[in-house]
């Protein structure tokens, strides 16, 4: 299974958006030439681990999902087949998943009630198949099982220094616990949760930990505060920051991700949350689809 074996660089920002702070950008979103994104890093391990056998990939996703834009691409680059539950009315379009049958995966539509079902049942995929076998494997929301955690934590002995924090957005909690992984009780991992009511997520981080083997790190802070209206949503001001800064930059950033997290990095160093002798590195985790849904 040919995963990225070069690391994705580092680039340092000197904006006007910081306020006089540099921060440097771990730039996964250059990680794949097609796969925007840390997707990758968390399916490696959950592949790698059927790489001798023929397995079907069963996941879930909404219509814009990086993660089964991911998991569509790495199906086709080893020959594994790939079905799709996905958020919507059937016949649904949008070019993630055109992308995504093109690539060979199978899409069939489930209604809000059953995706929540989904999130809640780790068995209530297989109602939604003809017929199941044990070749058919199931992947959770967003890619976000224990054996994603070793390939996130992995982004860590890419760094070119170990930076006081370290700052990504959050969606299901799994990067952020990979970083955790990582980085072994190292640093300060501030997570910016970009969907609404997210305290939850404190729980996820803390199971997903467990249920791979690490210990129950504490090093981070999730900030549950600066998800703009919740998952998805971007207000105009938050759509204006992400064009300016995308251009002033030259670093491709979307509202539903990353725009978050440089806004939120802009408004901590506003209320000087950061030491004057504090490095701060933002990793910026690609998620590009939601980019093309704005569009």
């Amino acid at each position: 299974m040919p995963f990225p074996s070069s690391p994705s660089p580092c680039q340092l920002i000197e904006s006007s958006a910081f306020l006089g702070r540099k921060v440097w950008v771990k730039r996964d979103d250059l990680l794949h030439p097609e796969v925007s994104g840390n997707k990758f890093r968390k399916l490696k391990y959950p592949l790698l681990a059927w790489q001798d056998r023929h397995p079907t990939w069963v996941s879930m996703g909404g219509p814009w999902s990086n993660h089964l834009h991911a998991l569509a691409h790495a199906g086709a680059l080893g020959g594994w087949p790939t079905r799709a539950l996905v958020r919507g009315a059937a016949g649904m379009q949008s070019a993630t998943l055109d992308d995504c049958r093109r690539l060979g995966m199978q899409i069939s539509f489930v209604s809000r009630d059953d995706y929540r079902q989904l999130r809640e049942d780790p068995q209530a995929w297989r109602r939604h198949l003809d017929a199941v076998d044990d070749n058919h494997v199931w992947l959770p929301e967003g890619g976000s099982s224990p054996q994603a955690l070793r390939g996130v934590a992995e982004l860590v002995d890419e760094l070119p220094f170990i930076p006081e924090v370290i700052m990504l957005a959050c969606g299901t909690g799994a990067t952020l616990a990979g970083i955790l992984a990582g980085l072994g009780g190292r640093s300060r991992v501030i997570g910016i949760a970009v969907l609404k009511n997210a305290d939850y997520l404190r729980q996820e981080i803390a199971d997903l930990l467990q249920e791979a083997g690490y210990p129950a790190y504490q090093n981070y802070e999730l900030i549950t505060d600066a998800h703009h209206g919740g998952y998805g949503k971007a207000p105009p001001e938050l759509r204006q920051f992400c064009r300016e800064f995308s251009a002033a930059c030259d670093l491709p950033i979307e509202p539903v991700y990353t725009g978050k997290l440089f806004h939120a990095i802009r408004s901590m160093q506003q209320a000087q949350a950061f030491g004057d002798d504090e490095r701060v590195l933002a990793i910026h985790t690609g998620g590009m689809q939601g980019a093309r849904g704005f569009a």
